[in-house]
Order: C-alpha cells, then structure tokens, then sequence
C-alpha cells in the first residue's frame, strides 16, 4: 500500500488551515511540532484515506481540509511500522511526536497540497 518509487516513500497528510498555514511558513519543506495533547504524527498511506479525513472531518471542525502529499527517504521510514486504524485501507504510520524533527529531516522535496475541501461560502 506504501507507494514506493526508488528510494522515497511517498504519503499524504490531511491537514486543517492552521497546520497548513505552519508548513507554508516551513517554505512548505517540514510539519510543525506536535502540541503537547498530540503525542503522534500519523502521515497516512493512501490518498483515499486523507481524503475522507480531509474533508468528513477537518472541514466540519475549521472550516477547511486540505490533503497533502509528500515524499520521505524510504530507508528512514521503513523504521516505523504501518498501523491499521480501521478498515484494511486506512493505515497509518504513527511517527512519536519526539520523532518529528528527524522525520522532517528526511522527506525529499516539497510538501504539495493535492486536494482543497471547504465549506460553502469560507472558501478562497
């Protein structure tokens, strides 16, 4: 399910605008630290899946979702095992909070934003 290609690994990451608005800032190259009530990054496998989250659940709460995709050196991800959090398609690697800067340190080009969700009327 991971997409591979060479030697990066390729994920995606639904995001809200306030986290969004923190990778813009990283000159969209890193993801901010956690917050102390959030002990895991979990970057998902599937596009489908950060989707869903994107837009079910992000839009409802804030306002907007957006679904990222991004590409970490595969060797270094390999390090952290794909966690099933429902259904056979939603998987999830669960990065320790502590973990991030080094996570961060490894992903290979930009982070890209690939889907926009709003609510009707808060849009751009």
């Amino acid at each position: 399910m991971v997409a591979q290609s060479g030697e990066v690994t390729t994920l995606w990451r639904p995001a809200g605008p306030e986290e969004l608005e923190l990778v813009r800032r990283s000159g969209w190259r890193r993801w901010p630290p956690r917050l102390p009530e959030q002990p895991i990054f979990y970057p998902v496998l599937n596009e489908g899946y950060a989707v869903r989250i994107a837009r079910d659940w992000n839009v409802p709460y804030s306002g907007s979702g957006y679904v990222t995709r991004f590409r970490v050196d595969s060797g270094f991800v390999a390090r952290y095992p794909v966690r099933q959090a429902g259904g056979r398609d939603i998987l999830e690697l669960w990065v320790p909070a502590g973990e991030l800067e080094e996570f961060n340190d490894h992903i290979v080009g930009l982070i890209e934003v690939v889907h926009e969700f709003h609510q009707v009327g808060s849009g751009p």
